[in-house]
This record gives C-alpha cells, sequence and structure tokens, in this order.
C-alpha cells in the first residue's frame, strides 16, 4: 500500500487507487491514513465527519463509509489471503485501525526524515541534516490533504504538518547557513520572505544572508520592511531578538559571520 496525504490524497494497492469518490468516505480514509496502524475511536471518526451536527443514523452511516473502503481493499488486493479487507482495515477495541507497513504512508516518511535531520544537527552534521530536511521537503507535492474536506481532527492535523513543515525549511537554512551557503540561499529568502511577510524567523536568515553576501544595505531594508509590515497588520514592533540583530548588523558584530557554529537558529543568537 502507498498513501500520500503530503498535497492530493492518493491511496493505492498494486497500482490500484482505493480513494473513494465521495468526500467523506476520503475524509474517513484521509484520517485512518495520517494516524495509520493506530486505533481511531468511532466517536472521533463520526466527530471528523459531522462535527457537532450529527445524525441519528451516523454510527450505521460510518459503518457504511467503512464497508465502501473494505471493498476498495478487497478489490484492489484481489484473492490475497494475508491482506484480507478486514485485516487491513481491522475493527479494535470500539474503533478502527489501518494497517500498514512501515514507510508506506509519506507524513510518517515526513517525519521519521525530519526527526533524523534534528538528530543530525544536534551532533553537529550539518551537511547531513541539510540533506535530511531536503530529503523531508521533497515528501510534499502540495499542502496537505489539498483535495479532502477537513473536519477538526483532519484540520489540526493540517495546522501541525504545515507548520512542521516550515519549521523544517528554517532549520534547513539554518544548516546551509552554517555551512557558509549563504549566497546560494538568497533567492530562496527572498522568495519565502515575500510570501511570509511576517515571519520573523525567515527574515532573520535573510537578512544574515545578505549581510554575509556584502549587501548590508539590503539586509537593513528587509528588517525596516518587516518592521512595516508588523505595525500596519499587527500594531507590533519586531521581537526584541529581532531588535538586536538588526543592531549587530548596522554595528558589524563579528557574530554574524560564517564561521560561528553555534548549534541555535539565527535569532537565538541574539536572545537576551
Amino acid at each position: 500500500m502507498d498513501i500520500k496525504v503530503l498535497g492530493p490524497l492518493r491511496a493505492e494497492v498494486h497500482g490500484r487507487s482505493i480513494v473513494p469518490s465521495a468526500g467523506k468516505p476520503r475524509q474517513i480514509l484521509a484520517l485512518l491514513a495520517v494516524y495509520a496502524n493506530q486505533i481511531l475511536p468511532v466517536p472521533a471518526l463520526m466527530e471528523e465527519v459531522w462535527g457537532a451536527d450529527m445524525p441519528r443514523s451516523a454510527l450505521t452511516t460510518l459503518q457504511t463509509y467503512i464497508l465502501q473502503l473494505r471493498r476498495l481493499l478487497a478489490a484492489a488486493y484481489g484473492p490475497d489471503p494475508l491482506h484480507g479487507p478486514k485485516d487491513v482495515l481491522a475493527t479494535r477495541h470500539g474503533g478502527y485501525l489501518l494497517e500498514v507497513q512501515p514507510g508506506a504512508v509519506d507524513v510518517h516518511e515526513y517525519d521519521r526524515l525530519v526527526a533524523a535531520g534534528r538528530a543530525a544537527a544536534d551532533r553537529g552534521e550539518d551537511e547531513a541534516a541539510s540533506v535530511l530536511y531536503r530529503e523531508a521537503l521533497s515528501v510534499w507535492h502540495g499542502p496537505a490533504l489539498v483535495d479532502v474536506k477537513a473536519g477538526p481532527l483532519l484540520e489540526i492535523e493540517r495546522v501541525r504538518l504545515e507548520e512542521s513543515r516550515l519549521g523544517a525549511l528554517e532549520r534547513r537554512i539554518d544548516a546551509d547557513l552554517r555551512l557558509g551557503r549563504h549566497d546560494e540561499l538568497l533567492s530562496e529568502l527572498t522568495a519565502l520572505t515575500a510570501r511570509h511577510p511576517l515571519h520573523e524567523g525567515l527574515h532573520a536568515q535573510c537578512m544574515v544572508a545578505l549581510y554575509r553576501s556584502g549587501r548590508q544595505w539590503r539586509a537593513l531594508e528587509i528588517y525596516q520592511g518587516l518592521r512595516g509590515c508588523l505595525a500596519e497588520e499587527l500594531g507590533l514592533d519586531p521581537s526584541a531578538r529581532l531588535q538586536r540583530l538588526h543592531h549587530a548588523i548596522l554595528a558589524g558584530d563579528p557574530a554574524l559571520e560564517a564561521g560561528d557554529r553555534s548549534r541555535r537558529p539565527i535569532l537565538d543568537l541574539f536572545a537576551a
């Protein structure tokens, strides 16, 4: 089985899709996939599909959706005694469990690669960390579950995954900055700061990359742009850490040089 949720929902067995066309069974499959090899209680599945507006027939209808998914599994696996539909999509202790092999669901592979990247960075292996973070980010093929209607549980997962994706991107850029790749990062960081005009971490990385590339004036412009956006959108000033980074750029602080091998993110170098 091969399941992808980091982008459009895809689920195949032996090259045959098992994704239902109807919206609510798609939700059920997506939630079971995200929590693959874990028991999802029946009330959680019903909450995902109907929220607070649950019909009296919710339990019966949910059982119908599970039956539809099992029929799709049966058709894809064929007469395989090791993968009967009730073994793959199993009933367990008041809930259901989708049993898959390790690596079958892309979100689990992504989480594994991110954890490995973080461990490599903690060991000071920046090259390995950069490679692992790049591999993790390459698993994505668009916004998570972009073509699935999200109820309360899937929406939580969607937000978590998008935050994780941005965090992994920041940590990969931190590793690349420690490796002295500031020139190579400039175009990427310019696009990212435009896409995330209120994100201090990305702006800090862009400022440092510009400073190390001999473009101090442009780094100061990035700061002023963020400052203006924060004031206009939120009525806030940049954080104290970003203000200290700004002052460090003005003063030509040696802590900004590429030779600094601190394990901390850029902004953390300027914490009080």
